[in-house]
C-alpha cells in the first residue's frame, strides 16, 4: 500500500501519521509496514535535542496505526467520520533500542484475537533487523454519538 491507500485506511494526518508504507498485509493475520524516521519530525526539537530519540509512546502509536490498517483490511472497510479507533490497553511494552533520525522503523503486527470488536495484537518494531520495541495492543472501534 502506498501513502494514498494508507490515508484511505487511517484517519490520522500529519504530524501524527506514523506509517509511510505497507509492504505486506494478510487480512486476518498480519501486516508489515514501515515509518521512515527523519530529523524533521516535529517531536525531535523537544525530545532530547542534544541526542534526538523517537519517543517510545510514538513507536507504540506507529504499531497501533499499522494494527488499525490490518483491522480495517480484515473487516473489508475503511474508517469514517462516525467512528474512532481507540487504544484499550497496552501490555508488556518493552523498549530495547533507541530509534533515531535516519532509521527505518519496521512495524510487524499480528492478530492474536478478535472477540466482540475487541482486537488483540502482537506488535514488534525493528530497526536494521534489531528489536527496538514490542508490546501487545488492545484496540476497538467505537461509534461517535
Amino acid at each position: 500500500m502506498d501513502i494514498h491507500q494508507i490515508l484511505e485506511h487511517l484517519p490520522h494526518r500529519y504530524p501524527f501519521l506514523l506509517v509511510d508504507r505497507v509492504l505486506e498485509c494478510l487480512p486476518g493475520e498480519r501486516i508489515l509496514a514501515y515509518k521512515n524516521v527523519s530529523i524533521n519530525e516535529p517531536f525531535f526539537p523537544g525530545h532530547y535535542p542534544h541526542h534526538p530519540v523517537m519517543p517510545g509512546v510514538l513507536i507504540i502509536e506507529a504499531l497501533a496505526q499499522a494494527a488499525a490498517i490490518l483491522s480495517f483490511k480484515t473487516l473489508g472497510g475503511k474508517p469514517d467520520d462516525k467512528s474512532v479507533y481507540y487504544f484499550v490497553g497496552i501490555d508488556g511494552a518493552r523498549f530495547k533500542k533507541p530509534v533515531t533520525p535516519g532509521d527505518r522503523l519496521m512495524l510487524e503486527v499480528s492478530i492474536l484475537a478478535n472477540k466482540r470488536g475487541l482486537w488483540k495484537f502482537a506488535g514488534r518494531a525493528l530497526v536494521d533487523g534489531q528489536l527496538a520495541a514490542e508490546a501487545e495492543l488492545l484496540c476497538t472501534v467505537r461509534t461517535i454519538e
